[in-house]
């Protein structure tokens, strides 16, 4: 066999470990209940922030722990933990989606990161009227 066959061989084996790397670490979206099924699994999770329910930010004791309730698009409650500082505009978003991975016994989801749609940055602050 010639050098370049080697080379090549080697090559491809990289790029088919690359791939199943890739697809091993993705994250698909869920609900509340499939990720508490699947603890060590990442997802992502949409829903809105439940306003009757308190926000636990104090940034004097601890900057980057933010805490607060969350009902995903069935209907289901989870507490919800991020381990970074409060998003800003927070109060302000429609619809949130989390990263992260459920937390079990505690039913609580350990959230890398937080995506949010908030009004102002599609429709200039102004509410749409309903069609």
């Amino acid at each position: 066999m010639k050098k370049v066959h080697i080379i090549i061989i080697i090559i491809i084996a990289v790029a088919i470990g690359a791939i199943f790397t890739t697809l091993n670490n993705t994250s698909t979206y869920a609900d509340f209940g499939e990720a508490a099924k699947e603890p060590g699994n990442e997802f992502h999770v949409v829903g809105k922030r439940d306003k009757d329910k308190e926000m636990v930010y104090n940034p004097e004791v601890d900057a980057n722990l933010f805490s607060f309730y969350m009902t995903d698009n069935n209907g289901v409650e989870c507490k919800v933990v991020l381990h970074k500082n409060k998003p800003q505009d927070f109060e302000h978003s429609e619809q949130i989606v989390l990263i992260g991975k459920m937390k079990m016994p505690e039913k609580e989801f350990q959230a890398s990161d937080i995506l949010m749609k908030c009004p102002s940055k599609y429709n200039d602050g102004k509410p749409q009227a309903s069609k």
